[in-house]
């Protein structure tokens, strides 16, 4: 372990120095030591190397808003320790860093395991509307509703231990780093390229996952060329903590099979330990959806750039609904307020989304333009302002722009923070 500059990770290393290198990366919400029952059986064969993300597990609140800011980190502080060439086994954003270092730098990754991941997590509203309650309430929604999520309710009731654990994880990471951690989940989607994942990946998924489950597993499976997939009986999403053992076969089968293949110059475990008799590969998956090839080098077209900020902003839900009720006649109309509002101004850097979201509440208030608030407070709470920031804009309204008008804000204001920032059961 070490100090932590803001563009490295914290870290430790377990096992022979002399060992090749395999890197072990965290789910939200957790620490390192969500793999501490795998280290035992690991260390024997390899250098295992994990590290905490920014915020979690006492490591410095430096936050990152992108999986490749977070996998730059990642490199940097391997680099830092002459570790070129590495296999790794990521859980959730975990998996989404390896599968963006397996992309982006293939030459480093020797093997990658991608646990309870998939090529776009949930949606992009679902994570932002997360940030917006852990910015109103904190962690605590977000620790309380845990075990559910990240067990099945056999296990969460006979070890309420591991549980507590697991909610102590939650609860004492870094709220901004968090929120930072649920952006980048947001705007992660590499669907469209899968195909250029080159390097023997084992796709792992308990069977009982709900948050990433066989589903997505099947996807990464299907687009990635040298896949193969792994169920886990009696597990859910954080599988390595709950059938450590499973787990364990499964890492130790695949990377020691991986690095005779890829590291022929780098001393291997001279064995094939046996898979868990119920953890089997499934094949016969179904083909991942194609995305459309990226577009022309150069200065972004303003309407394509105004989709992916509107989108960001508003939220895909909202912005669907608009673009379904598109017709003929006004078909023309969105594609302006596409191209110029979002493309052009909205994207501008002169000021931040922020302040933005504070001059657009204004002056909708102001011209009295309140059918389009309710979106906005939405677009204000997801770039980052609180529900006090809010009421401040609106007061300040209230001055300059009149009482009745400003009233009518408050009651379409209150009711939408109530509804974005009201933890879901």
């Amino acid at each position: 372990m070490s100090e932590t500059p803001p563009n490295t990770l914290q870290y430790r290393f377990d096992g022979p120095e002399d060992a090749p290198t395999l890197v072990l990366g965290p789910y939200l919400g957790t620490t390192w030591h969500m793999w501490d029952r795998q280290i035992p059986e690991l260390t024997q064969h390899w250098r295992v190397f994990r590290f905490d993300l920014p915020g979690h597990g006492g490591a410095p609140a430096h936050p990152a808003t992108a999986v490749s800011e977070l996998s730059d980190r990642l490199l940097a502080t391997l680099d830092g320790h002459g570790v070129q060439r590495f296999g790794y086994a990521g859980c959730s954003i975990g998996g989404a860093i390896g599968a963006d270092l397996a992309l982006r730098h293939p030459h480093r990754v020797a093997s990658l395991a991608l646990v309870a991941a998939s090529p776009r997590f949930a949606s992009a509203d679902e994570f932002r509307r997360r940030g917006v309650v852990v910015r109103t309430n904190g962690l605590e929604p977000m620790a309380r509703t845990a075990p559910e999520r990240w067990f099945t309710p056999g296990f969460a009731a006979a070890q309420p231990a591991i549980v507590e654990w697991a909610v102590q994880m939650v609860r004492t990471t870094d709220p901004g780093c968090y929120i930072a951690a649920c952006e980048a989940l947001a705007a992660f989607d590499i669907r469209g390229e899968l195909g250029r994942i080159t390097v023997p990946t084992l796709v792992l998924v308990g069977a009982e996952d709900r948050v990433t489950g066989p589903g997505d597993a099947r996807t990464l499976v299907a687009g990635i060329p040298d896949a193969r997939l792994a169920l886990v009986p009696g597990a859910s999403h954080l599988a390595p903590v709950e059938q450590p053992a499973a787990v364990t076969d499964l890492l130790l089968t695949h990377f020691s099979a991986a690095w005779q293949d890829t590291l022929a110059a780098i001393p291997v475990p001279p064995f094939a330990p046996q898979l868990s008799a119920p953890v089997l590969p499934i094949a016969e998956i179904t083909a991942a959806a194609p995305r459309p090839e990226p577009g022309a080098t150069g200065r972004a077209d303003p309407y394509e750039l105004g989709m992916k900020v509107r989108r960001e902003v508003l939220g895909d839900a909202h912005v669907d609904r608009v673009m379904a009720a598109s017709d003929e006649f006004t078909g023309d109309f969105q594609e302006l307020v596409t191209r110029y509002a979002w493309g052009e101004v909205w994207a501008r850097e002169g000021l931040d989304r922020r302040t933005r979201s504070c001059v657009t509440l204004t002056g909708l208030v102001t011209s009295g333009h309140l059918e389009s608030l309710a979106a906005h407070v939405r677009a204000a709470l997801r770039n980052g302002l609180t529900p006090a920031e809010i009421k401040e804009v609106l007061m300040q309204t209230a001055v300059y722009c009149g009482v009745p008008a400003a009233s009518a804000a408050f009651s379409i204001a209150r009711t939408v923070i109530q509804e974005e920032t009201t933890p879901c059961p």
